[in-house]
């Protein structure tokens, strides 16, 4: 029989894994909108009606007894705590009225971001960089992240955190940016940023769930080694668009908004070796150059025009 997986947060990057997975879990997908469950069950996902910011609706989780679980929901947007998983985890560890016993799950999966670091002036950073998140996004992200690994220490859960940069996908490019002319960084004074094809991050997914090591943070991350900049500039010369207009660091700060700033800011490098040898990956996308080369080979019309 094959084991149960719950996903959490059946967002894009789910619905690409779930087409890897269905072989061998039965697929469990907690979803607040009822109008999306005909979408999960066209990909072998088992709806389960869920809120993570509402409490009293995850009382169904613990009764599922899975295996495994992926854990893929954002926090919420404001704050520097990550209520959602909180939530999450207390559901998680409750024991259900038709059990004598708790039934938790052998292994949890948490999808964080890169952005726990913080800006690293460049470096090429390694999974023990220490954090120094410098936005409130970026904390929420640390915060579940601590959550998950005392849960998972507590309870004999095996917890493995995946860090991950940008995600593009062919039909997941910063298209509408460039269509409106927002600026980039002057070279001089442009950010390294990181990057993952959808379609990869999905099967480093699948890598975790057979090879992924307890209470192990992995860097989800691919081989460019790109300033922002150039990123933009490679996407809009193959789809024929105008390089974007370049700017100082302290015209950035007077123009952008903060978010945005906080993203152009940071610079960093992420080195990906433990994900490549521990988990035994090798990336379809190594660079962004070779999803951009294989898109000219097969004509290509963007159906959402910005990730």
């Amino acid at each position: 029989m094959k084991n149960k997986l719950l996903i959490v947060g059946c967002g894009d990057i789910a619905s690409r894994a779930a087409c890897l997975l269905g072989q061998r879990y039965r697929l469990f997908g907690l979803c607040r909108k009822v109008e999306n469950f005909d979408n999960l069950r066209s990909l072998g996902i088992r709806p389960i009606a869920g809120d993570l910011d509402q409490p009293a609706s995850l009382e169904r989780i613990a009764g599922i007894a899975a295996h495994s679980i992926l854990h893929l929901a954002p926090p919420p947007g404001h704050g520097k705590r990550d209520t959602r998983t909180l939530h999450l985890l207390s559901a998680l560890s409750r024991r259900p009225s038709n059990v004598k016993e708790r039934i938790l799950p052998q292994q949890l999966i948490y999808i964080s971001t890169s952005g726990v670091y913080g800006d690293c002036g460049g470096d090429r950073i390694h999974e023990g960089r220490p954090v120094n998140p410098g936005s409130d996004r970026a904390c929420r992200r640390l915060d579940a992240e601590q959550q998950i690994k005392s849960w998972g220490r507590r309870n004999g859960v095996r917890v493995s955190i995946l860090r991950v940069p940008g995600i593009y996908a062919h039909n997941r490019l910063p298209l509408e940016r460039l269509r409106q002319g927002t600026p980039a960084l002057l070279p001089a004074e442009d950010s390294y940023t990181n990057h993952i094809h959808a379609d990869d991050l999905a099967r480093i997914i699948v890598a975790v769930l057979r090879f992924g090591k307890p209470g192990r943070i992995y860097h989800a991350s691919d081989d460019s080694c790109l300033k922002m900049g150039e990123y933009f500039d490679l996407v809009a010369d193959h789809f024929a668009l105008s390089h974007t207009r370049k700017i100082t660091r302290q015209d950035a700060r007077k123009t952008l908004s903060p978010s945005l700033l906080s993203f152009m800011l940071e610079s960093r490098r992420l080195i990906n070796d433990r994900m490549k040898r521990e988990l035994k990956v090798r990336l379809r996308y190594p660079t962004v150059e070779a999803c951009l080369t294989e898109m000219k080979k097969i004509p290509f019309k963007p159906e959402n025009p910005d990730g």
